[in-house]
């Protein structure tokens, strides 16, 4: 990875913070390969650091912009990103004040800014004795993007500052306990035998969510399959799509593979799994996540939108198009969202999630069941992509989805961010009606 390597570990999460902000990359490019080889503390620190820098961007960058007479010069961009690092540590850690401003001053020489280090030592020092400043707005009180607060606003005006809440927090760590090896008592006498304590999910048959959160090596027989890592809405799909032995079932954008997992599970006298997808890099983690489970499907690295370049004309019974979305309803899992999504990047995502869903529409079986899926909070990617296509398919049918969890909006249900201490995702039923054709 390009300017993350060696020094110390400050100096690895400032450049991390910099190459997210100004150079558009994604802390799930950037961690990996920083984080091998670390030390578990040190991995669970710099970790912290560039996720937690990254959730408070918008609060932290307006208090420095506050505080800097003059704007720091372009060659020293790394500086405002340690100078953030500093103001999260003072802010929103257990560091030692002095030691997280000493810290910062020594990592500035580290970078080469020998002539910067008082400016920095002065701005944290002020920044410590004086508190943190009044929000001067609502993105600086919020943390996020003002484009972005007024869509959720104009979507949802009773929920939206709820929203913003949950997605600055730290989420729960949830598993997806295999049918196949365990019950719930089971599961969670297994969870306890090993240490960690858990309780039930809320929403899905198959979840647990621990108190806290650890690394995948402490979960009993991760590695044979008995438990996988996924948020529970992410679980629910499973039982929208009705599973039954015998079927054929397309999963269209099944990178990383959590779903065509939970789907196998599920059901294993499935006839067929095809996981699609367009990166064929991606499918080495499917791969990966199927054999950990020993679970089996086919592999297909193509467009989902372009079926004459992978279908081979057998319809399927299920489809699941859990579609490229701007993420919105994760941001608490990844708070680099706020920095990397720009509010133009909607409507293409939009025009995508329709030419997907077209496309896989004819594949589906007369009878068939289709659910879209997104894990975003925004109706342009979910609930207007459902009535523009009902209106233009005579033979789409839509079902009620009736239980109890989310909020109903006519073409779906979209479970809103921090509910029940959910990630948000929205979710739709078609189903593929033979009564409408002429």
């Amino acid at each position: 990875m390009s300017g993350v390597t060696g020094g110390s570990l400050r100096a690895t999460a400032t450049r991390i913070i910099h190459q997210v902000v100004h150079q558009g990359q994604s802390l799930g490019q950037l961690l990996p390969p920083a984080l091998e080889g670390l030390p578990a503390e040190e991995r669970g620190r710099l970790q912290d650091w560039c996720f937690g820098s990254c959730r408070w961007w918008h609060r932290l960058n307006a208090e420095l912009q506050q505080r800097l007479h003059k704007p720091l010069p372009k060659r020293q961009g790394l500086l405002e990103s340690l100078l953030i690092l500093g103001l999260y540590q003072l802010r929103h850690t257990r560091i030692a004040p002095h030691a997280a401003i000493h810290q910062s001053v020594e990592t500035a020489r580290e970078l080469g800014s020998h002539q910067l280090t008082g400016l920095i030592n002065g701005i944290l020092r002020k920044s410590l004795r004086d508190g943190e400043p009044e929000p001067g707005s609502e993105a600086m009180r919020h943390s996020h993007p003002q484009w972005l607060m007024a869509k959720l606003s104009a979507n949802w005006p009773e929920q939206w500052q709820t929203i913003l809440e949950a997605n600055n927090r730290k989420p729960p760590m949830s598993l997806r306990f295999n049918p196949g090896h365990h019950d719930q008592t089971s599961a969670l006498a297994a969870l306890a035998d090993a240490g960690l304590t858990a309780h039930p999910g809320q929403l899905a048959a198959h979840a647990i969510q621990l108190d806290e959160a650890c690394p995948v090596d402490r979960i009993p027989g991760f590695n044979q399959g008995h438990f996988s890592v996924q948020d529970e809405a992410a679980q629910l799909c499973t039982e929208l799509l009705e599973l039954a032995p015998g079927q054929r079932v397309l999963d269209a954008c099944a990178a990383p593979g959590g779903k065509t997992g939970a789907i196998l599970e599920n059901q294993p006298a499935l006839a067929e799994v095809v996981a699609l997808d367009s990166d064929r890099e991606r499918l080495g983690r499917i791969t990966e996540n199927l054999e950990r489970i020993d679970a089996n499907a086919r592999l297909v690295a193509a467009d989902a939108g372009d079926p004459g370049a992978w279908w081979d004309g057998a319809a399927f019974d299920r489809i699941l198009l859990d579609a490229p979305c701007s993420g919105t309803g994760v941001i608490r899992r990844h708070p680099d969202i706020k920095l990397l999504r720009r509010e133009t990047d909607i409507r293409d995502l939009a025009d995508t999630q329709l030419r997907l869903l077209e496309a896989c529409w004819h594949t589906l079986a007369t009878g068939g069941r289709l659910v879209y899926a997104t894990c975003s909070v925004l109706q342009q990617e979910n609930t207007r992509i459902i009535q523009r296509f009902i209106n233009g398919h005579m033979d789409a049918q839509l079902v009620p989805i009736t239980l109890d969890w989310g909020i109903e909006t006519g073409y779906g249900r979209q479970l809103i961010t921090g509910e029940r201490d959910q990630d948000g995702f929205f979710y739709a039923c078609l189903e593929k009606n033979p009564a409408h054709w002429a």
